[in-house]
């Protein structure tokens, strides 16, 4: 029945501003904004493919947290500076001030973090082939490689 995930929704403190954080910073598309109450609703890929919601929130403000399907290409080489060059803070998950991206090895996936201006925790993740290793907790792409060979 369940094919996958179409939606999920934040809270924001600010709709204009959270509008143009996520179509200017990080290039979604408005979809439709809500004339009625302060929501709107953005596309993520291709129209109608996935799509984030907005709730302005001024009280209150409870924080999520989502990941964007990326390449394993875009992680290694893009993700750092793409976040860098538009004013945010790269992370891993961690939190140990690296920005290196990191593996969680029982998925696998290659991750990195950062924060909306709302302090939602966004995600670039892509799933890497093979089987998981979940007894190797949460590592370094270069550890994983050297553990795969």
């Amino acid at each position: 029945m369940i094919k996958g995930l179409y939606e999920t929704h934040v809270q924001v403190s600010n709709l204009e501003n959270a509008i143009q954080f996520y179509t200017k910073v990080l290039g979604l598309k408005l979809a439709h904004r809500d004339k009625t109450r302060p929501i709107a609703f953005l596309w993520i890929g291709q129209k109608k493919e996935f799509m984030l919601g907005l709730w302005e929130q001024k009280e209150n403000l409870q924080t999520r947290h989502f990941a964007f399907t990326s390449t394993l290409e875009d992680i290694l080489n893009y993700s750092v500076e793409f976040l860098e060059k538009k004013d945010l803070k790269p992370y891993n998950f961690l939190k140990n001030g690296s920005i290196q991206p990191m593996v969680f090895a029982w998925m696998p996936a290659l991750a990195i973090y950062f924060n909306d201006p709302d302090g939602n925790q966004l995600e670039f993740i892509s799933i890497l082939e093979g089987e998981g290793k979940p007894e190797l907790g949460v590592l370094t792409y270069d550890e994983w490689i050297q553990q795969k060979q």
